[in-house]
């Protein structure tokens, strides 16, 4: 059965994993923090040594026929919009490949007349002689729309269920194919059919009381530990950040309970990666890296063309869907980040921490030489 068909019942009747992961979640003091901090850190080393990962996120797209109330691409806000072209889209990868990267997450609003599969198969195809390791974060599909991808050469999916919340989902997804909370749900099952062998899921923080999000996701994993056990999966834990339409967090997450938060899900799941982007500001980023962190993005920009300026010769602007003819500088981020650090000052500062950036860690001819 699928997860949506068991979360009510994974909440309810807590396995002895989830039962200790909410202990973790209990407020605790400095001193019981801190041990948290040593525990997670020490796991982090045991099961990950001190590579850091590193990837950055290329955005092809930021239309969207969604109504998300948290979101800057939303439907309804009036930004300057784009879909970069496929050589667009190399030129973007190009100039992170000179930076170093060799990992990349191609992410895209969500509307099927801009991003379809054929247009991400070209995608893919263009950039795997440039880029070794591409995953994506777009529309949820169904299996069989996953596997040309899949021949084209992506490894990896990341989907966030936002909120596991099911009322709190229905309200932030106002409209649009986003707001079926079941489907998005089971995405990565069915991505987990089509081969992925690298699956992210997670939660947006924010939107919810965070140790309910938390128990969610934690089941949800667990349950994917069990039943797709071939994959190699992740934890995103991205905190709301302003955007365009200025939505309000309605259940912040504080530093101190993040903290707690990424050691809880270190020491419950000792092998799965943690993966923190650049909506954390440098300072906290600097401080998790060691406690927890295993993958980290560097350098980053959320607006379609926003490392070397493409697609600014056909912006245009959306008012409620309707297109209308603009110009500008560059499209919308989808939210703004916090370290705005070059990539080259992420990896000299993790470097000064003690643990080694990691620009690429897989290669098809890997499997071509097996």
């Amino acid at each position: 059965m699928p997860f949506s068909s068991e979360i009510t019942s994974s909440l309810r009747h807590r396995s002895p994993l989830l039962q200790r992961f909410e202990g973790l979640l209990a407020p605790v003091d400095e001193t019981g923090l801190i041990q948290m901090a040593r525990e997670s850190a020490a796991l982090t080393r045991r099961y990950f040594g001190r590579t850091m990962r590193l990837f950055a996120p290329l955005y092809l797209s930021n239309e969207c026929i969604n109504s998300c109330s948290y979101c800057g691409f939303s439907r309804e806000n009036a930004i300057l919009r784009v879909t970069l072209e496929i050589e667009e889209v190399a030129k973007e990868a190009a100039h992170l490949a000179e930076h170093g990267f060799r990992n990349l997450l191609l992410v895209a609003g969500e509307h099927p007349k801009f991003i379809s599969g054929g247009y991400m198969e070209q995608c893919i195809r263009r950039l795997t002689p440039l880029i070794p390791s591409l995953s994506l974060e777009v529309a949820p599909m169904e299996t069989s729309d996953y596997l040309p991808l899949m021949e084209a050469g992506v490894e990896g999916l990341v989907v966030y269920q936002e909120t596991y919340h099911p009322e709190t989902y229905s309200i932030v997804h106002r409209t649009g194919p986003k707001k079926d909370y079941g489907w998005r749900l089971d995405c990565p099952e069915r991505a987990y059919a089509a081969g992925f062998r690298r699956i992210g899921i997670g939660a947006l923080y924010g939107l919810w009381d965070w140790r309910e999000e938390a128990l969610a996701l934690a089941a949800h994993l667990e349950y994917l530990l069990r039943t797709c056990w071939k994959a190699h999966f992740t934890l995103s834990l991205p905190r709301l950040r302003p955007a365009a339409g200025a939505f309000e967090p309605t259940h912040p997450l504080s530093d101190r309970q993040f903290i707690q938060l990424i050691c809880a899900l270190r020491m419950c799941f000792p092998q799965t990666g943690i993966v923190m982007s650049t909506r954390e500001p440098a300072a906290l980023r600097d401080t998790l890296a060691p406690l927890g962190i295993t993958m980290m993005s560097a350098g980053s920009h959320t607006e379609p063309g926003g490392y070397t300026g493409q697609g600014v010769a056909h912006l245009h602007q959306t008012v409620g869907g309707r297109q209308i003819a603009a110009s500008g500088d560059l499209a919308e981020g989808q939210f703004a980040i916090s370290d705005d650090r070059s990539p080259a000052l992420v990896a000299a500062r993790l470097q000064a921490l003690g643990l080694d950036p990691v620009w690429k860690d897989w290669d098809a001819g890997i499997l071509n030489a097996a």
